[in-house]
């Protein structure tokens, strides 16, 4: 546009039947047509994804420690309806409900494990999407030129067809290394963030089940928050110490 072409140019309905409709189709017939159903949602989520607050969960969590130690695990089962989390509150059910430690660690690394398996198969359909759109852009390139080569004594449809060309390799390469690859990246991302705070939880919930001090509970979880966050939640503890003494 700088430097005068116009955007019309790049719009080409031949090369957009091939490359686009093309891409969606291979795709569809790889990964099922319920899987494309999700395009939406899994663009939603690239680009609004819910906030995976570690420091938030590590506070939740020697909060829950300190009254399983002050009253007790059985406590804990009229506070388990008000979190929000549907996989923290499963884990405290479980130790709530005596759950062997083992047998607790075994549900929540499936849940986690299933989950994992479940991201990665969106993250695939905008991969499998990347991979074809470039050689569909490659095949509407060859048909383009075939039909210039075709139609060599016919000057006035040798721009078209050249231009179908081109553009179809621009719409193949563009479309998948603008968009479907990094948003397979960013779901990949996303999820490895997800299981990082779910491992946090899973930590956490066996260390109150097994009546660990809250400051060993904080020390602990810790090492998954990013060390400039980590002053917070110390400092919550340390609330959470005084309140403890206050109330003695």
């Amino acid at each position: 546009m700088l430097e005068g072409t116009s955007p019309a140019t790049f719009i080409n309905i031949p090369a957009i039947v091939i490359v686009l409709v093309g891409t969606f189709m291979a795709t569809m017939a790889s990964v099922g047509f319920d899987q494309m159903k999700r395009i939406p949602t899994l663009f939603k989520i690239t680009f609004s994804p819910q906030e995976q607050d570690l420091r938030a969960r590590v506070d939740l969590l020697v909060a829950i420690a300190e009254q399983a130690r002050r009253e007790g695990l059985l406590a804990l089962d009229s506070q388990i309806g008000d979190i929000d989390d549907e996989f923290t509150r499963k884990g405290l059910q479980l130790v709530v409900d005596g759950t062997d430690p083992d047998l607790v660690r075994e549900i929540l690394e499936a849940e986690i494990d299933a989950m994992v398996a479940r991201h990665a198969i969106g993250a695939n359909t905008f991969e499998k999407a990347g991979g074809y759109a470039p050689t569909l852009g490659i095949l509407g390139a060859v048909m383009g030129l075939i039909s210039v080569l075709g139609n060599l004594s016919d000057p006035d449809s040798l721009g078209p067809a050249i231009s179908v060309a081109f553009i179809a390799t621009l719409y193949g390469v563009g479309g998948a290394n603008v968009v479907f690859l990094p948003v397979s990246s960013r779901l990949k991302a996303l999820s490895e963030e997800e299981v990082e705070l779910r491992t946090l939880t899973l930590d956490g919930i066996l260390a109150v089940q097994a009546g660990d001090n809250p400051r060993v509970v904080a020390d602990k979880l810790g090492s998954y928050v990013p060390p400039a966050e980590r002053r917070a939640a110390d400092d919550n503890v340390a609330d959470i110490s005084g309140q403890r003494r206050e109330a003695a």
